[in-house]
């Protein structure tokens, strides 16, 4: 007899969908997915199979998928199936065979769903592999989150077998005489995964005969650790954290502060990607000088004079563009401009815009980045001064310099920091016949 009550009670109790809901079933032939179809079926929920073939184990890939695919049609169900190149797409990505199944699935029912109008991807697994995720994640280094396991919901994948544990499974599936396929390469120890079920965790519950049920009340604390710890964190973020156009402001003198710094100052950059080694780089730099910046996968932060400043690193910025007379419009980085030519000799005092004398241009002109032993006169100035210097007059922060865009004649003479400051070599004079008007758009 299937634990249908059971099942029910688990749905509702940890509100994975209601009853009209239409679910994905991601089922592989092994039985702890074709325990999870049954139970639905049983349950008379409106339901969907879908089967991912790898294409890692020959003959036994095809086996599986055509039990898959008998078995569903025997049920009047919709069958959806994909093949993957997994091992291309592991070499292309220079990532493991498990991590590109993972990520070639996951991508895939998502499709699925959202094709055929399902509300949510039920995957099939179950107490034991929670207990292997917590461990994995304890080998590997985790934060708290790596703690709670494998969640019985998560945006719109749900687990609704997380009530059973692997000694459960194979007694209902025996029970009740369902036929199933089994994957070999579970058997295999070359996995770490399969090492920690096979080799270490028979060792654990030895010595803890009931170590499901210990772990799913460990689990159960650590999510809760990990609510409050958030709830506690979001306090600090709203007291501690300053959002401006440029990125996220963090008080130096309140990081300092900050009890148990490590922690805090992790779960508060946590958004924005940085790693713990990362973290421990930028506490030992509170105090040095500024200008030092770390980075994540997607963000930078720069320690500048009373803030760390994290601002997102935007990939793939234009660093050089190129500009010829026909071009009246064009796009460097984030910015717009435009320029024009006029006979009018009126100047207007904008920083958004410079008047330029005609004929002191050297056409191709260039669109850059600030580089290092950049120098212009200043608008109004007789001498040269250092663009990095200009920066700091003008309190520039030290992460949005290399950003800011530069107008280069062809001579190679700067004619503007945009949205700045003109160079004094390039304004108009009593001798200006026509002018050329640059103008920063936004």
């Amino acid at each position: 007899m299937l634990p249908l009550s059971d099942f029910q009670k688990y749905i509702a109790e940890q509100a994975l969908f209601k009853k009209g809901s239409r679910i994905l079933l991601a089922v592989s032939g092994g039985k702890d997915s074709i325990l999870m179809l049954h139970l639905f079926k049983a349950y008379e929920i409106d339901i969907g199979v879908a089967h991912c073939n790898f294409n890692l184990r020959a003959d036994e890939a095809q086996r599986d998928e055509h039990f898959v695919k008998t078995l569903t049609q025997s049920l009047n169900l919709p069958f959806y199936v994909t093949h993957f190149d997994t091992k291309k797409y592991a070499a292309e990505n220079k990532i493991s065979t498990q991590m590109a199944a993972r990520a070639l699935r996951y991508n895939w029912f998502e499709e699925i769903r959202q094709q055929n109008g399902y509300d949510f991807i039920a995957l099939a697994q179950h107490q034991n592999d929670s207990i292997e995720t917590v461990l994995l994640n304890l080998v590997r280094g985790t934060g708290i989150s790596g703690m709670h396991g494998i969640l019985p919901k998560r945006d719109k994948l749900i687990r609704p077998l997380l009530f059973l544990n692997r000694e459960e499974i194979n007694q209902i599936v025996a029970n009740n005489n369902i036929d199933f396929v089994e994957d070999s390469s579970n058997l295999s120890a070359n996995y770490t995964r399969n090492k920690l079920r096979l080799e270490v965790i028979p060792h654990l519950k030895a010595i803890n005969p009931n170590l499901e049920r210990t772990f799913e009340q460990n689990v159960e604390r650590f999510a809760e650790i990990e609510i409050f710890l958030k709830s506690q964190v979001e306090k600090i973020a709203a007291e501690l954290i300053s959002t401006k156009p440029d990125g996220v402001y963090i008080s130096l003198n309140q990081i300092k502060l900050l009890e148990p710094q490590k922690l805090l100052l992790f779960e508060l950059l946590k958004p924005y990607n940085f790693i713990e080694s990362v973290i421990e780089e930028i506490i030992n730099a509170v105090d040095k000088q500024s200008g030092i910046k770390f980075y994540s996968s997607s963000h930078q932060a720069t320690i500048d004079r009373e803030n760390l400043i994290v601002s997102k690193i935007e990939s793939g910025l234009q660093r050089h563009k190129v500009i010829h007379p026909k071009d009246l419009t064009f796009k460097f980085a984030n910015y717009n401009f435009c320029f024009s030519f006029s006979n009018d000799l009126k100047f207007e005092a904008n920083t958004s815009k410079i008047f330029v004398d005609e004929a002191a241009l050297q056409f191709p002109l260039i669109m850059r980045n600030w580089e290092h032993g950049d120098k212009f006169i200043p608008l109004g100035m007789k001498g040269f001064k250092k663009i990095s210097d200009f920066f700091i007059d003008e309190k520039v922060p030290l992460h949005l310099k290399s950003n800011i865009p530069i107008l280069v004649n062809g001579n190679g003479e700067i004619i503007w920091i945009a949205g700045m400051r003109q160079d004094n070599r390039y304004k108009l004079t009593q001798a200006t016949k026509k002018v050329v008007i640059f103008e920063l758009e936004n």
